[in-house]
């Protein structure tokens, strides 16, 4: 029996030492760690932003004078060329206004002739007074005085009537220019890509704070482009000639090509924002001409862009996800900018954030050398994809903590980490899929 217990007793000692070194492993091996090799790719940066597809050249038609269609020779999606009717508003209180235009024309011109005649006689009546009264006093001097005033005013109203005669020629000119604006034609040539009116209908004078009084849309479809939002922060970074590969909605499978033709020079006003509100997103407009544009492209599809504005060959990178913030030691911060809060600040997913930075903020990753995470700061450059450009801090070979997201939003400069083996599948994909 005293055997037995001796037995049982050292079972248990061995035992509890065995779960000793099994925690003190345990602990010594750290937090478990993704881990990624820092090596050089091929990186393009990017800029997505999304708009509509908009035909380079489009001309929308609206009346400048109102009045009833009577006729309307075409159809939306109809080809037209220019100079073609397009539609023709009732002329008959336009013609009624040229007719009465050129009576007033005529009646001006009878005074015009009128007052003339006048001026004539006033004038022989100034001359006869002046010549009695010189040569044998036959007439007071007042009398004179009496005819030269007449001669004047017959003068100051024969300027009168010529005015008049101007003032009905131009009602008569305005009068045949809405006449002629009753017919309208195709100033280009093109698709009518927008056809609001119909026959019978009445157009009413087009005004820009008016939109109901659009009547129809000639657009150019050899010539598109997309009109597409891109943020105020995304905007210094894009020029003029930067390649694009859009993606419309209306063509899931298909991709095209184009180039930026132009970035806006004020923000895009949002409509309903009003002064004094909420801080509202601030975008500028970018246009991107297309490609060889198909000709089944239609105005206003959904579009996306990619726009490429930089690349780097070779650039040594590393993933996004392993790049974090902490103080020059590697520690984390408090709230308020203190070091050493439990939870610190997340890895960032652009090297720039909108946030105040903290005074002594470091960018950097974590580089596992002899089971710890060595806290190393480094400059970044370009964001490609799901890599960062490392341009100053590592040489290329180093082994970095990539993941969790959870890991390294919680590592400090020493902390012990341990790289978990990957799994036998795992290793033989790799394995097969390098040839």
């Amino acid at each position: 029996m005293k055997k037995i217990l001796i037995a049982v007793g050292v079972v248990v000692a061995v035992g509890g030492l065995g779960a000793v070194a099994v925690n003190g492993r345990g602990k010594s091996a750290g937090r478990e760690v993704r881990s990624e090799t820092v090596a050089r790719r091929d990186l393009v940066a990017t800029v997505t932003a999304s708009g509509k597809i908009q035909p380079k050249r489009k001309v929308d038609i609206s009346a400048d004078v109102s009045g009833r269609v009577i006729q309307l020779p075409l159809e939306e999606g109809q080809w037209v060329n220019r100079g073609d009717l397009l539609l023709r508003i009732d002329p008959s209180q336009y013609e009624a206004s040229v007719q009465q235009a050129q009576a007033g024309v005529s009646q001006n011109r009878a005074r015009e002739a009128q007052a003339r005649a006048q001026l004539l006689k006033a004038q022989s009546d100034a001359r006869r007074a002046e010549q009695l009264a010189q040569g044998r006093d036959l007439v007071s001097a007042q009398e004179v005085d009496n005819a030269r005033t007449q001669a004047q005013v017959a003068q100051a109203e024969l300027q009168a009537a010529r005015f008049a005669v101007n003032q009905a020629e131009a009602l008569l000119a305005q009068a045949r220019d809405n006449l002629r604006k009753t017919t309208i034609v195709a100033p280009m040539s093109g698709r009518v890509v927008r056809l609001n009116i119909h026959e019978g209908e009445t157009a009413i004078i087009g005004t820009m704070n008016n939109p109901g009084s659009l009547l129809l849309t000639i657009a150019d479809p050899s010539a598109m482009e997309a009109k597409v939002k891109v943020d105020e922060t995304d905007v210094p970074g894009i020029q003029v000639g930067d390649s694009t590969t859009l993606r419309i909605d209306a063509f899931p499978d298909r991709s095209f090509t184009g180039r930026v033709t132009r970035i806006g020079n004020s923000a895009v006003q949002v409509a309903g924002a009003q002064a004094g509100g909420d801080q509202q997103a601030v975008d500028y407009e970018v246009v991107i001409t297309l490609d060889h544009p198909p000709a089944e492209l239609r105005p206003d599809l959904s579009a996306t862009a990619e726009i490429v504005t930089d690349t780097r060959r070779q650039a040594l990178s590393v993933p996004i996800i392993a790049l974090t913030v902490r103080d020059h030691e590697g520690k984390k911060f408090k709230s308020g900018g203190e070091k050493g809060e439990e939870g610190g600040d997340a890895a960032p997913q652009q090297p720039k954030t909108d946030r105040p930075r903290v005074q002594d903020e470091v960018q950097g990753v974590f580089v596992i050398r002899g089971g710890k995470a060595v806290w190393t700061p480094v400059t970044v450059g370009i964001t490609g994809g799901e890599y960062f450009e490392v341009t100053k801090g590592l040489r290329g070979g180093e082994t970095i903590v990539a993941g969790t997201f959870q890991a390294v939003r919680d590592l400090e400069g020493g902390d012990a980490v341990r790289v978990p083996p990957a799994p036998a599948a795992n290793r033989g994909q790799a394995k097969g899929g390098r040839r």
